[in-house]
């Protein structure tokens, strides 16, 4: 493989496991929002705090300048169907155990891998297939969702699922041009909207100072994340850069043993050697 290849492909990875650290910090901080603030509510302060924090950082990096940029439809589209997956997930993880809705979302990869031979005709092969499978294997042991807690609803998260890798390969098609923190600041102003538009229809819970912290560093969190995986989508080979989205599993896992002393049993062990070795082997197939 050529070297210029090779290494597009190791700062994509790097930058989707660096936006999967970030989206489980900022997962373990709205889970403590969420037992105080509906839903709609939470997202729209956050993606307030996200849209502020990504504006001075686009001053400060002289791109407003090119705000004009902004204007192109995809990226509105993109940010559109961002807003709707995040918004479907939402809902469907409120009627879904953790566990299943987990394990529903982190099957993008497998739609990625499909969107990427379909529009943009990446060579996948046999080899690459079986190993991303081999990853969503070790995912199925480590959340180990149940067989009751499959529903309607578990249609409506494979939907939000869609809608994420849809999301991921439409970053593929906006063009390099356009710098990636602009794409983040259309990201969140339109996530923001999205949910600001449902909490018009909700009454407003008052929000404490507690609250109001824990929402801000949820909001740094998911910036950065934003701008990671909009990186990385740009990067490499959707192929091999998309399957990294299984590390989140393995932050999230450490974040539980850290703050909660949650010890994985013997199935999600065996899962985690197999998330791990589907990586390797990912990265070794690709090199």
């Amino acid at each position: 493989m050529h070297l210029r290849h090779l290494s597009e492909n190791h700062r994509g990875i790097l930058a989707m496991s660096l936006a999967m650290a970030c989206f489980i910090g900022n997962d373990a901080l709205v889970k403590q929002a969420s037992l105080s603030l509906p839903g709609p509510q939470l997202i729209f302060i956050r993606g307030l705090f996200a849209t502020i924090l990504l504006l001075i950082v686009a001053q400060s990096l002289g791109q407003l300048r090119q705000v004009h940029l902004m204007l192109n439809k995809r990226l509105w589209l993109r940010g559109a169907v961002d807003a709707c997956a995040s918004l479907t997930y939402l809902t469907a993880l409120f009627h879904l155990p953790l566990g299943n809705a987990t394990a529903i979302n982190l099957a993008s990869p497998l739609f990625i891998v499909l969107l990427a031979m379909i529009f943009f005709k990446e060579k996948v092969g046999v080899r690459r297939g079986l190993y991303v499978l081999l990853g969503f294997g070790g995912v199925l042991l480590v959340v180990q969702p149940s067989v009751e807690g499959f529903n309607a609803y578990a249609l409506l998260c494979v939907g939000a699922t869609l809608l994420h890798a849809t999301r991921d390969t439409m970053t593929r098609a906006i063009g390099l041009h356009i710098p990636s923190m602009l794409i983040t600041l259309s990201t969140a102003v339109a996530v923001t909207l999205g949910s600001g538009s449902i909490t018009l229809t909700q009454t407003w819970v008052p929000v404490t100072l507690d609250l109001t912290g824990l929402l801000l560093g949820a909001s740094i969190f998911l910036a950065v994340a934003y701008y990671f995986l909009i990186v990385a989508m740009r990067a490499g080979e959707m192929s091999v850069v998309s399957p990294f989205r299984y590390s989140g599993l393995l932050f999230a896992l450490c974040i539980g043993y850290w703050f909660w002393g949650e010890v994985p049993n013997v199935l999600a062990w065996a899962g985690i050697a197999l998330l791990v070795a589907s990586g390797l082997l990912i990265l070794h197939e690709s090199s």
